[in-house]
């Protein structure tokens, strides 16, 4: 950006206009020269209306929002700038109802916005492999079957059954990566520790059963034992990821206070982008989103088969 900045009434002045948000994301997008989003000709011609473009090669006509999640869009870029400026800002996002009151736009529109910036937020994959020192743990969501109404009780669930598992890592002054699991077991803790950590990586777990198939891996292990009211034994301890865990369930109980069980995993990647760039401003998190907007989410996939946790 032009400067740093610290306030979103800061943010409307150094976007004053449509045209600034456009060519802001221009000097991002094409930051390595201009390209067609249809072909990815580099051959590209620029109207005098600063708006549109047509590629030499295959003749398409297009603006910079093409083949971004901002395609089809009816909603100026601007309001998109402030959409990504709130949800990388507040440590626990924000609602869509509170989205729709603050840009002016529908809570469906809002909810849709919201949702496409997740979808951004993850397309661009983490590629280095954890390392170092790794916190590892899950946690449940969703409430018991019991304190639920008589009409929404399942049958044969009691207790804690029929919750939506999340398994987390996080690397110590690192990133943190985090994803829901069908059951919570050794093959599958294995799998996702394998895909996800350096050899040679420290682990610290709790007393859980599952952990222990890590101790034949190609890491070191130590774990605490809540059961017995121990939570850290100087570096030995897991208390990074359990705050990632509070954070994220006040994210989802304070903000939303209910999500589709489909949209968990959307939810969990828009805490782990905040989360893992919590060393960078504000305005840097903007821009480094802005990087990650290639790709489309259609509202039919989007809502396709959803469920409430």
């Amino acid at each position: 950006m032009k400067r740093p900045i610290t306030s979103l009434y800061e943010f409307f002045e150094v976007f004053p206009d449509e045209q600034s948000v456009i060519d802001h994301l221009r000097a991002i997008r094409w930051r390595d020269g201009a390209y067609c989003p249809h072909c990815a000709s580099k051959r590209v011609m620029h109207f005098s209306d600063k708006k549109t473009h047509k590629c030499h090669d295959c003749r398409q006509r297009f603006s910079i929002k093409v083949g971004t999640i901002f395609e089809d869009t009816k909603l100026p870029l601007r309001k998109w700038f402030a959409a990504i400026w709130l949800i990388t800002s507040h440590k626990k996002g924000i609602a869509s109802t509170q989205l729709a009151k603050d840009l002016k736009i529908t809570q469906k529109s809002a909810w849709f916005v919201l949702h496409r910036l997740r979808y951004a937020a993850k397309t661009k994959s983490f590629q280095r492999p954890l390392s170092g020192a790794v916190e590892l743990d899950e946690t449940l969501l969703g409430g018991k079957e019991s304190n639920k109404h008589k009409n929404k009780r399942r049958k044969g669930i009691s207790g804690t059954a029929g919750k939506t598992i999340v398994f987390g890592m996080l690397e110590r002054d690192g990133e943190v990566r985090a994803k829901t699991i069908k059951k919570l077991d050794g093959k599958t803790v294995r799998g996702a520790v394998f895909d996800n950590v350096a050899d040679r990586t420290v682990l610290l777990t709790d007393e859980h059963v599952t952990y222990k198939g890590l101790d034949y891996g190609p890491y070191t292990r130590f774990s605490v034992n809540h059961g017995q009211g121990e939570y850290g034994r100087g570096p030995v301890h897991i208390n990074g990821i359990e705050g990632v865990w509070s954070l994220f369930k006040r994210q989802i109980y304070g903000i939303h206070h209910h999500i589709s069980a489909k949209h968990t995993d959307a939810y969990l990647g828009e805490m782990c982008y905040r989360y893992s760039r919590r060393n960078l401003e504000e305005y840097q998190r903007v821009d480094d989103l802005l990087t990650q907007i290639e790709g489309r989410l259609t509202y039919k996939a989007l809502t396709h088969d959803q469920e409430k946790i």
